[in-house]
């Protein structure tokens, strides 16, 4: 395991969307968050603690392989975010831009995800475009 994990290993059952339900609040109440070629819901939850769920479309990505490979990279990504993301629901989607993007790509259109999804929870108001990094 290297540094970056920090004791976070796997993905656990309780930090997943795993009901139809849970999906549809956040699609119903959730706020929209895009970054290029990829798309999230997300809603604010009382469990205390980010869960995620992912809604990659065949119509979008055709091959399993292709979407095996968007579903790692969220899951890896949110693995290491999870400790600073607010307590919100939220479900990944993706349009076949993905395709043509490459692994280092994506997960810095994560990132940005991520610092959106942190203002617009954590920090209250303000644009989300001027967030400086950690």
């Amino acid at each position: 395991m290297d540094a970056g994990h920090s004791g976070i290993t796997g993905f656990p059952r309780e930090v997943r969307l795993t009901r139809g339900v849970e999906f549809q609040r956040v699609f119903q109440h959730g706020k929209r968050l895009h970054a290029n070629g990829l798309n999230a819901r997300a809603a604010a939850n009382n469990v205390g603690f980010p869960r995620l769920g992912m809604a990659i479309a065949k119509k979008a990505l055709r091959r399993a392989h292709e979407r095996n490979r968007i579903k790692r990279l969220v899951r890896e990504s949110f693995r290491h975010h999870q400790t600073s993301l607010p307590a919100v629901d939220l479900v990944i989607m993706c349009r076949a831009e993905v395709l043509t993007m490459s692994n280092t790509d994506i997960f810095q259109q994560l990132e940005g995800l991520w610092l959106r999804l942190h203002k617009l929870y954590s920090a209250g108001l303000g644009n989300p475009n001027e967030i400086a990094l950690p």
